[in-house]
């Protein structure tokens, strides 16, 4: 499977929440959190075939229900900052692309031990369809290589940890390659 995790990787990296972009590359990995939303919520008993189905061929059904919330590559590219709203209360702010400020660091200032991706937001845990299990990316540059130490709050060995791995795997060599060293 490991076409599949590519894929994941590749959309975690948009920052997109649906599912179904990865539906359409036969990607199914991420269906049961909101199929069962959907059934919860519906009370309508439907097959998983047929929810995937519904998600990639209408619109207005995979915006209301393809949807994960504010999971992984949304942390990558867009967490979410506060600015003052001028009235003692806060708005949102722009924001923050950690992927973007790891490799222009990893550029600028390779000795750092800041290189930091991070997904575990606790202001949003409650909104995503599944919290983070591989939550913590840290990069380190030593002679001219590039590594990643990955850190996972939950794990299961069969299907996510070789995922989990691999993605790490693929994500080091992207940014090793974006930011010049070897992986």
């Amino acid at each position: 499977f490991w076409k599949a995790a590519a894929r994941e990787m590749l959309r975690f990296l948009t920052g997109s929440t649906s599912i179904c972009p990865l539906l359409q590359q036969g990607v199914t990995i991420w269906s049961d959190w909101p199929l069962a939303k959907y059934r919860r919520e519906t009370g309508a008993e439907i097959t998983q075939e047929d929810f995937e189905r519904r998600i990639v061929e209408d619109e207005d059904f995979a915006a209301r229900w393809g949807d994960l919330g504010p999971v992984y590559g949304r942390q990558w590219v867009d967490w979410p900052t506060y600015e003052p709203a001028g009235d003692g209360h806060f708005k949102s702010g722009p924001g923050i692309n950690q992927v973007a400020q790891v490799i222009e660091s990893l550029r600028t200032n390779p000795g750092s031990r800041r290189h930091i991706i991070e997904e575990w937001n606790v202001a949003e845990l409650d909104r995503m369809a599944l919290p983070p299990c591989h939550k913590t990316y840290q990069f380190a540059v030593a002679d001219g290589r590039l590594s990643c130490v990955l850190y996972q709050r939950s794990c299961d060995d069969a299907l996510g940890l070789p995922f989990n791995l691999f993605g790490a795997a693929l994500l080091t060599r992207m940014l090793a390659q974006q930011a010049g060293y070897e992986a």
